[in-house]
């Protein structure tokens, strides 16, 4: 029987999870109870089964559920001292457990466990936060359901809350669930598809209502020159802005920014009641843990010229701590957890779309999802009546609830490269991808550029989803599908923070047999087009001012000179010498710029397996499958470089412990005399 309970409580999870309309990312949570036995005992025991804290309905597993006792959570009661000291109680849920392992009881669990039905969701829908919102929801509960759905005056989720949904339970036997006020819905049934039917009855209800009841333009009429750009026109801008705004955004601390440019933010912006409902912020509590309680908005066409927009950002950005602080300020109490950055999250362009930002990819994109379920819910609200979000004090509650502090603080320790985003060219094989995968298992967000979109994709698909890496077509030698490049990472991921210059290829010819032809195609591929990389990414480099790395691939051959190489050599000691001149030029601005000499990496390059393996082991007289082994035996170490030996460097060139190094080349070649550095 427990194995069917859970079964079919992660089956629905998974389900309503999946719906956008349903309920965001991370947010709410559904339960049942059931029957085990209590393996001290053997006697059986009454179990409740809830999403755990912090869980995604959409991809739970029953690891992600908590499991407890339900006679002890339901004897919380007799010790339960009052409203007041109510956050005690998610401790006491510790007590509750029912055997090891599982998830953390959230602070949803007194909710699940109160209420006298053996199943229960708790859900985030946009239609049903458009009635909670409303200035008139509770009258509007009562027109559109009459007696089915009961109103909850809002109240901060907590052992209380659940306390108060039970005894409305009680009161309305007829009632199949209820809108929490401000916040969302709660539905109940006695089997798992009657709890599922009713959720999705109370949403779609609520949709229908407001369709056929709504006025036609709840966000006011469209404002001339506030319209939506062309596609193409809206994503350039979009690029020219990404740099200064995700400045903006990591003012306080670094963070990673998420473009949308989806048709509901276009069509709110467009709109003139959009700056009266963005100031008035979400009220759902998991919209605005993520979104802060209101966005920065541009007021400014979308086709104002660039730089007016780019001054008139710096102002509101200004406004924006300062309006923020004073929040803070207003609200805080002695015990209050510290300010934690009065930078904006999320960020509104007219004609352009939105800028989320958070501490990963991840977070940033979800934040920009959460910002567009506001904008669902206002616009029902809106609709039917007048939106009244829950007020500021009670957001203040919400955002720095000790209870969330607690959370952020069992956070592990982020990684090296958390919060960085990274643009690696000829990443699809050989040493490139080695220092994508390293990069990546160092917290990076990837943008892996190759000549082969296909490739590129295909690498990036293996590091993980599209929060982690991208693949994007790039010949560096094109400076439009540079700049194309560039502009990529910085909408996939709102800026840039570090380049590794590495896309190349070899020929090994005499100087006789080195044709223009030759020689034209390394220059272009490698000193051309590592100029064209760095160029693109040190303008968006200094609009964040955040600072960065650029680092070049370079070789022992850049100082080393060999026979037979002449064209490689020369590009090589070109690349080298920009190492040195980027390093004085863009030092000023926080900017590192180091090089890579690798040698002898044969196994797993692109160039080698491209015919210069063949062409080296000629020249030194040995076979090919033996050329990493000859290379490795003229070294000091006697050892056989590999790719992710170059990667490691990178990692550590970029990395926290070398934050004072710049214009260095480091040799990755185990050890060849003659190329040392002088």
């Amino acid at each position: 029987m427990v194995h069917e309970v859970v079964e079919a409580l992660i089956a629905r999870s998974n389900r309503l999870g999946s719906d956008p309309t349903v309920t965001n990312y991370a947010g709410g949570n559904t339960s049942a109870k059931g029957v085990d036995v209590d393996p001290a005992s053997g006697e059986p025991v009454e179990l409740v089964w809830v999403k755990g804290s912090g869980g995604d309905l959409g991809t739970l597993t029953p690891a992600g559920l908590a499991a407890l006792r339900l006679d002890r959570v339901r004897g919380l009661e007799a010790v339960y001292p009052g409203v007041e000291r109510e956050d005690e109680m998610v401790a006491a849920f510790d007590y509750c457990l029912h055997g090891k392992g599982g998830a953390a009881p959230s602070i949803d669990t007194s909710m699940h466990a109160l209420v006298e039905q053996p199943h229960v969701d708790h859900l985030h829908p946009d239609a049903g936060i458009a009635i909670a919102a409303a200035a008139d929801g509770e009258a509007l509960t009562a027109r559109i359901y009459g007696d089915r759905v009961v109103w909850v005056p809002w109240r901060r989720p907590g052992f209380q809350l659940g306390l108060d949904i039970r005894e409305i339970q009680r009161a309305n036997p007829q009632a199949v669930g209820c809108i929490l006020g401000g916040h969302g819905i709660t539905a109940w049934g006695a089997t798992s598809e009657e709890c599922e039917e009713r959720s999705l009855w109370i949403i779609r209800t609520a949709e229908s209502y407001i369709a056929e009841h709504g006025k036609p333009e709840p966000l006011g009429p469209v404002v001339p020159g506030f319209e939506a750009l062309a596609p193409e026109a809206r994503r350039e801008r979009a690029a020219a802005l990404a740099g200064q705004l995700r400045g903006i955004a990591s003012h306080d601390r670094p963070m990673v920014g998420h473009f949308s440019d989806d048709e509901v933010v276009l069509d709110f912006l467009a709109r003139a009641e959009h700056p009266r409902l963005a100031a008035l912020g979400s009220s759902c509590p998991d919209h605005f843990l993520r979104t802060k309680v209101r966005p920065m908005v541009l007021d400014l066409p979308g086709d104002a010229p660039l730089e007016q927009v780019r001054e008139r950002l710096g102002a509101l950005h200004e406004a924006y701590r300062a309006d923020y602080t004073a929040y803070y300020e207003r609200h805080a109490s002695p015990d209050s957890p510290a300010m934690r950055g009065a930078d904006p999250a999320i960020v509104l362009v007219p004609g352009v779309g939105m800028f989320s930002y958070g501490k990963d990819a991840q977070t940033a994109r979800v934040a920009g999802e959460f910002a567009i379920n506001a904008i669902n819910a206002m616009r029902g609200a809106e609709a039917l009546s007048t939106y009244r979000p829950i007020d500021e004090a009670e957001k203040f509650r919400i955002e720095y609830w000790s209870l969330e502090e607690a959370k952020l603080q069992r956070m592990p320790k982020p990684r090296s490269h958390a919060g960085r985003v990274a643009l690696v060219t000829g990443a699809a094989s050989g040493i490139g991808r080695a220092i994508a995968g390293r990069l990546a298992a160092d917290g990076a967000c990837v943008v892996i550029a190759d000549l082969s979109l296909a490739k590129a994709q295909e690498a990036a698909a293996e590091l993980g989803s599209t929060d982690v890496a991208i693949g994007v077509q790039c010949d560096v030698t094109r400076a439009d599908q540079v700049q194309a490049a560039v502009d990529a990472a910085v909408l996939a991921f709102g800026g840039l923070d570090l380049v590794v210059n590495n896309a190349g290829l070899s020929l090994s010819k005499t100087l006789l047999e080195t044709t223009e032809a030759d020689w034209d195609l390394q220059h272009d591929v490698m000193a051309k087009g590592s100029f064209l990389v760095s160029r693109a990414a040190a303008r968006v480099l200094i609009d964040q001012g955040l600072g960065g790395d650029i680092v070049y691939i370079s070789s022992k051959n850049a100082v080393f000179a060999g026979p037979n190489n002449i064209a490689y050599s020369a590009t090589k000691a070109d690349q080298a010498h920009q190492v040195r001149l980027l390093a004085a030029e863009l030092g000023s601005h926080g900017v590192r710029v180091n090089g890579i000499n690798p040698d002898g990496v044969v196994r797993g390059s692109g160039i080698f397996a491209g015919g210069w393996g063949a062409s080296r082991a000629k020249v030194y007289g040995v076979a090919e499958e033996d050329l990493g082994k000859y290379y490795a035996g003229r070294t000091l170490l006697g050892r056989e470089v590999l790719p992710e030996h170059v990667a490691n460097a990178v990692s550590v060139l970029t990395g926290p412990d070398l934050s004072h190094t710049t214009g260095l080349h480091v040799p990755v070649d185990s050890g060849v005399p003659a190329a040392f550095l002088r």
